[in-house]
C-alpha cells in the first residue's frame, strides 16, 4: 500500500477527488498527509473534515528562506512515511534539489494539454491562441516547469462563446476524473499514458 501526501494551495477539489477514489477503491494507495502552503486555503478545512492529517507550512513566513520552507515540507513528508506526492493546485515551484529527492514519486496535474501552455493563465492563452481543443495533463514532476513524462490527458472542446472561466470549469471537471485514475495506475507501476474521453 502506497502512502500519498497531497500538496495544495487553494480549494482542494482535486485533493478531495483523489481521497474519494482511494476510499472507494482501497488496496493500492491511501492518503497520509495534506500540506497547504497557504494558511487560509479552503482545502485544508476540507481535508480536516475528511479526517485527514493536515499541516500548514505558511509560505509567506519563508519568503526569504526557500531552503527552510522546503526542509519543513520534507520533514513532514518523511514523518508521515510518504511514498508518493500529488501536487494538486500547489502554486509553488519546487526546487531541483527537492524534486531530485523524490524523483519518480511526484505527480502533478496541469490545466493544459502539455507540452502546450506551460505555466499560468492557460485558459486565457488557449482562447488567445484560437485553439479548438483544451484539456489537462497529469505528469511526473521534474526540475523543468510543467515537464516530465505524461501519464494521462483529458480533452475538452473549446466552444463558441467560451471564456477563461467557463473553460476552467470544464477542464476542472475532467481533472477530477483523470487524476485519481492516473494515481491508482501509477501506484501499480503503470506509467503508459491514458487519454480521456
Amino acid at each position: 500500500m502506497k502512502k500519498v501526501a497531497i500538496l495544495i494551495s487553494g480549494g482542494g477539489s482535486n485533493m478531495v477527488k483523489l481521497v474519494e477514489r482511494m476510499a472507494d477503491r482501497p488496496g493500492w494507495v491511501e492518503p497520509c498527509l495534506v500540506i497547504s502552503d497557504m494558511p487560509h486555503a479552503a482545502g485544508i478545512h476540507r481535508a480536516e473534515a475528511l479526517g485527514l492529517k493536515t499541516r500548514v507550512i505558511s509560505r509567506p513566513q519563508y519568503r526569504s528562506h526557500r531552503e527552510g520552507f522546503e526542509a519543513k515540507i520534507q520533514a513532514e513528508l518523511v514523518e508521515a512515511q510518504t511514498d508518493l506526492i500529488c501536487l494538486a493546485g500547489f502554486m509553488y515551484v519546487l526546487s531541483p534539489d527537492f524534486v531530485d529527492q523524490w524523483a519518480g514519486r511526484i505527480l502533478n496535474i496541469h490545466p493544459s494539454l502539455l507540452p502546450k501552455y506551460r505555466g499560468l493563465k492557460t485558459h486565457a492563452r488557449v482562447l488567445e491562441g484560437g485553439d479548438t481543443v483544451h484539456g489537462c495533463t497529469v505528469h511526473e514532476v521534474t526540475a523543468a516547469l510543467d515537464d516530465g513524462p505524461i501519464l494521462g490527458q483529458a480533452k475538452v472542446q473549446v466552444l463558441p462563446g467560451d471564456t477563461a472561466d467557463t473553460l476552467a470549469d470544464r477542464v476542472l471537471a475532467m481533472e477530477h476524473q483523470l487524476y485519481p485514475r492516473v494515481l491508482e495506475r501509477f501506484a501499480q507501476g503503470i506509467t503508459d499514458p491514458i487519454y480521456l474521453p
